[in-house]
């Protein structure tokens, strides 16, 4: 490597034109074209057999993983940032530290399956189609949103993606709702129910639980268990902290959140689980989230800094997927240095968008209530004020 550094330098100074010294680099490395990982067993309820303790990550796999974890994480502290500087107002929850999570679930499953979530929403509006432009408009209220800059954090939505939810536990039987969807139609599609540890006390998560085993519907319920309902410690909401346990009749596994081949690798076994017939299945992913519960939530009354900087330091899913992908030839640390340019920028380009682009005119306040149909009128805030309504 140094000595391809130092002939490099030595065609500039000798003025021979050269490629730039980043590719120069990528196409000389040896890569590997996929290694073998041994990733940790997910504890099993209810199941004879669990997903495999080994998986193989290929070079393609890795560095698109890596783009989007790191994507999550910068899009998501540019939010703070633009929150801080009252561009965005109103509620906005934050994922980074969960970046794991959002695209290992993508990564288990097929573009035509569908996914609902909670409010802290971002990270699976990305892995789910949307442009990072698009998200950032949307949080600072501008008519290049995703929803037209009429949602706001926690109510983004996309193909087969059904939101960011802000009633807590409300997305658990709208997604059993989706996975009885998938059945009657029989499309071999199935449902994510993503709610979190805080959610999992609902009474209305036991009922689509039910329900959802009743008619053997093709739905995976996702407890991201980040250890804290808002600023409340799990152990001290929650009579039992097993969640993967909590369907009861329906069988579960416990994953580790912070490990993304490990998130993959469950995802598609429960996956395949709901496609062959069996109903549904509960998995719980051990997660963490650095931020506060939301951005009114400094996120250190109820836990140290020294936890959360622990938390950074060892188990990290973006360094540790870094980390593998290095230490076996699968990329070199310059190859990602680059990726990490690339985001900036285009997080860069997307924040500059969403803060220049105008706001929505007060006469598109009725707009796009129905997908398709004709227009009608809206009333507004008394009898005479009318707004049209345009699909």
């Amino acid at each position: 490597m140094r000595k391809m550094l130092a002939a490099a330098v030595s065609r500039v100074l000798s003025g021979v034109p050269q490629k730039p010294t980043s590719r120069v680099l990528v196409a000389s490395c040896n890569y590997s074209k996929d290694v073998t990982f041994e990733i940790k067993k997910c504890d099993l309820y209810r199941l004879e057999e669990g997903p495999p303790v080994a998986t193989v990550l290929t070079r393609e796999d890795g560095l698109k993983y890596y783009k989007a974890m790191q994507t999550i994480r910068r899009m998501e502290l540019k939010a703070d940032q633009l929150y801080k500087q009252k561009f965005i107002r109103g509620f906005c929850h934050l994922c980074d530290g969960q970046e794991a999570c959002c695209v290992g679930l993508e990564a288990g499953i097929n573009p035509t399956d569908h996914v609902i979530t909670s409010y802290r929403a971002h990270g699976f509006c990305y892995t789910r189609g949307l442009s990072v432009r698009s998200i950032l408009a949307e949080l600072t209220g501008r008519r290049g949103g995703c929803a037209k800059g009429k949602g706001g954090s926690m109510h983004m939505y996309s193909k087969n993606f059904y939101g960011g939810n802000g009633i807590v536990g409300a997305q658990a039987p709208l997604g059993a709702g989706i996975a009885l969807a998938c059945k009657y139609k029989g499309n071999d599609e199935i449902a994510l129910t993503v709610y979190g540890d805080g959610a999992a006390n609902q009474g209305q998560i036991f009922e689509a639980y039910n329900m959802a085993a009743l008619w053997k519907l093709p739905c995976i319920f996702i407890c991201e268990n980040n250890l804290y309902a808002m600023g409340t410690a799990i152990g001290r909401a929650a009579a039992s902290t097993d969640y993967y346990k909590r369907g009861n009749f329906i069988p579960g596994l416990r994953v580790d959140g912070m490990d993304i081949l490990c998130v993959r690798e469950a995802t598609k076994f429960a996956a395949d689980y709901c496609r062959s017939g069996k109903g549904p299945i509960v998995m719980e992913m051990q997660t963490y989230r650095y931020h506060g519960h939301s951005m009114s939530d400094p996120g250190v009354s109820y836990r140290t800094r020294e936890e959360i900087h622990s938390v950074r330091s060892k188990s990290d899913p973006v360094m540790l997927l870094k980390d593998r992908m290095v230490n076996n030839k699968l990329a070199s640390i310059e190859e990602l240095k680059e990726i990490d340019v690339e985001v900036r920028k285009e997080i860069d380009d997307a924040a500059q968008f969403a803060t220049t682009d105008p706001e929505p005119p007060l006469e598109e306040i009725g707009h796009h209530i129905y997908s398709s149909g004709p227009p009608f009128e809206v009333r507004g805030a008394n009898p005479w004020i009318k707004f049209k309504s345009i699909s």
